[in-house]
C-alpha cells in the first residue's frame, strides 16, 4: 500500500492551537489543552494545567471554544473519476475542496467511475489526482468484482497493494451469492474490508421512494426496504465461516440495523454506516416531487429513522459517512421518477449530524467523533498509518470544529460543483472552521481566532 503520510508535503511552519477542547476518542482524551503541529506531524498535545508555548514563527489559532479533533474521515464520496467520454459535475480536485470545507482530511473514492476503479493504473490514478489537488488525502476504494459486473472477483492483492483501502462494487449490489462469497474470501485474505452495496434490484426496479402510502399517494413506484434487509441478512450468513471485515453501506432501514446488531452479537466483524439523510429526513420529504430528496437507498419512515439512531445509540452503527453523489442540475430537474438519485453531503454533514445525534441527545460529541475519525479508520486499516487519532509523532491531522457557530447552509456557495443538497436554506449550528491536513491549513473560517504571525516572533 501506498504510504498515506508522503501528501501532502509537509507545511514547515509550526501551528498551534490554543486553549480548546481536544477530544481524541482513540486515547480517551476530552480535556481542555493545546496541539502543536510542526513538519507535517503532531509534535506535542497539553492538557490540564499545563500549556504550550509557541516556536518562533509559529501561526497560533484561538481554539477556546472549539473541539479540536482529529483530521474527519468519509470513507463514501463519490469524486467521478476518471470520467471518460464525458464530463461529470465533480472532480477530484472539486470534490477535495468540498472536503476540507466540511472539516474531513481523508476521504475514499467509490469505484462506480467510468471507467470503474478494478486496475492497479485506476487505483493509482485516484491517489495521484488527489495528490495533485493537494487539499485532502484522497484514496481508492477498489471495485469489488472485475468492470463492476458481478461476475468475477478482482485481484485484491494487487490492488490492496496499489492503495486501495476496502472493496466494493457500490452503486450495485453483488446479486450472485456465489460471487460475493469468492469476494468475501478474497477480500478476507488481504486483510481488507468489502463495503456492500445492499439492494435486491429484482424488487426495485423502476422504484424512486419507499414503498409506503407517500409514494401511493404520489403514483411512484415503491422501493421496499426488504430489498435492503435480505442482501445484509444473505451476506452475514455467508461471511460467518469466512470473516471478512463486512460494511453495509448507507443503512436506511430499521430492520437492516437489527440484523447488523445480531451479526455482531455473534461475534462476526459486520458494520454499518449512516449518512446524514436517513437521520433527518424521511419520505415525507418526498411529497413535493423535489427530486434533491431523491436517494439510493430512498428516505424511509419515522420509524426507520428513530430505529437507526438506536442503532446508534447502542453502537450497532459504527460509521458516519456521507455518500456524497453531486449530479448535474439538468438531472435533478428531470421528473421525479426519472431523476438521478444522491445528495452533496461533505459541506453540511457535520451540522446535520449534530443535530440528528448531538442536539437530540442520541450520542455526545466525544462518540460522534469517534464514528467520523477512529471507527471509519479502523475499518479500512488508516488506523495503521496514524489516522483517525491525535497523538505525538502522529500525522498533523486536525478538524477545528466551532460547536456553537450558527450558519445556514447554501448550495451555491459549496465547493463542490454539485448543487443537490436538500438541506439548502437550513439554519444550523455547528461547522468546522479550520481543517489542517500534514500541518497545512488547507481550509479556515477564523476571523481573529488566528494571531498575526508578528505576534509570535
Amino acid at each position: 500500500m501506498q504510504d498515506p503520510l508522503a501528501f501532502p508535503t509537509a507545511d514547515d511552519r509550526p501551528t498551534l492551537l490554543r486553549g480548546g477542547r481536544v477530544i481524541d476518542p482513540a486515547s480517551a482524551t476530552d480535556a481542555t489543552g493545546d496541539v502543536l503541529i510542526r513538519a507535517g506531524r503532531i509534535v506535542s498535545i497539553a492538557t490540564g494545567r499545563r500549556r504550550l508555548d509557541p516556536p518562533a514563527g509559529s501561526r497560533v489559532i484561538d481554539a477556546e471554544g472549539c473541539l479540536i479533533t482529529p483530521g474527519l474521515i468519509d470513507i463514501h464520496v463519490h469524486f467521478r473519476e476518471p470520467c471518460v467520454g464525458g464530463h461529470h459535475e465533480e472532480t477530484i480536485a472539486s470534490g477535495s475542496a468540498a472536503a476540507v470545507a466540511g472539516g474531513f482530511t481523508t476521504v475514499g473514492c467509490m469505484p462506480n467511475t467510468t471507467p470503474p476503479l478494478d486496475t492497479v493504473d485506476r487505483v493509482r490514478f485516484v491517489a495521484e489526482q488527489g495528490a495533485a489537488a493537494g487539499a485532502a488525502r484522497v484514496y481508492a476504494v477498489a471495485a469489488a468484482t472485475v468492470d463492476r459486473a458481478g461476475a468475477a472477483a478482482v485481484d485484491t492483492e494487487a490492488l490492496a497493494r496499489a492503495g486501495a483501502i476496502a472493496f466494493s462494487d457500490d452503486g450495485d449490489c453483488i446479486a450472485s451469492a456465489a460471487v460475493c462469497r469468492e469476494v468475501l474470501a478474497a477480500t478476507a485474505r488481504v486483510d481488507s474490508c468489502f463495503m456492500q452495496h445492499c439492494q435486491e434490484t429484482t424488487l426495485t426496479r423502476g422504484a424512486s421512494m419507499n414503498a409506503g402510502p407517500v409514494a401511493d399517494e404520489l403514483g411512484q413506484i415503491g422501493w421496499p426496504a426488504v430489498a435492503e434487509e435480505m442482501i445484509i441478512e444473505r451476506d452475514v450468513r455467508l461471511n460467518r465461516a469466512i470473516g471478512c471485515r463486512y460494511h453495509a453501506q448507507h443503512v436506511s432501514s430499521g430492520v437492516s440495523a437489527d440484523i447488523i446488531r445480531r451479526a455482531r452479537a455473534e461475534g462476526q466483524p459486520v458494520t454499518g454506516e449512516a449518512s446524514p439523510h436517513h437521520l433527518l429526513l424521511t419520505d415525507e420529504a418526498c411529497r413535493g416531487l423535489d427530486a434533491n430528496t431523491k436517494m439510493n437507498p430512498p428516505l424511509r419512515t419515522a420509524t426507520d429513522v428513530a430505529r437507526l439512531r438506536a442503532a446508534i445509540a447502542d453502537g450497532t452503527i459504527t460509521v458516519l459517512a456521507t455518500d456524497h453523489a453531486p449530479h448535474p442540475v439538468a438531472t435533478k430537474q428531470a421528473p421525479f421518477g426519472e431523476a438521478s438519485f444522491g445528495i452533496v453531503g461533505l459541506e453540511p454533514a457535520l451540522t446535520l449530524y449534530a443535530r440528528a445525534l448531538v442536539e437530540e441527545g442520541v450520542i455526545d460529541w466525544p462518540r460522534m467523533i469517534a464514528m467520523m475519525t477512529i471507527e471509519p479508520a479502523r475499518l479500512v486499516g488508516l488506523d495503521r498509518h496514524g489516522l483517525g487519532t491525535l497523538a505525538p509523532g502522529g500525522p498533523g491531522d486536525v478538524t477545528l470544529i466551532d460547536p456553537d457557530l450558527e450558519w445556514r447552509i447554501d448550495a451555491g456557495e459549496f465547493a463542490s460543483r454539485g448543487r443537490n443538497c436538500p438541506f439548502d436554506g437550513w439554519l444550523v449550528r455547528g461547522k468546522a472552521v479550520a481543517t489542517i491536513v500534514a500541518g497545512h491549513l488547507r481550509h479556515e473560517q477564523l476571523g481573529e481566532r488566528l494571531a498575526p504571525a508578528s505576534a509570535t516572533g
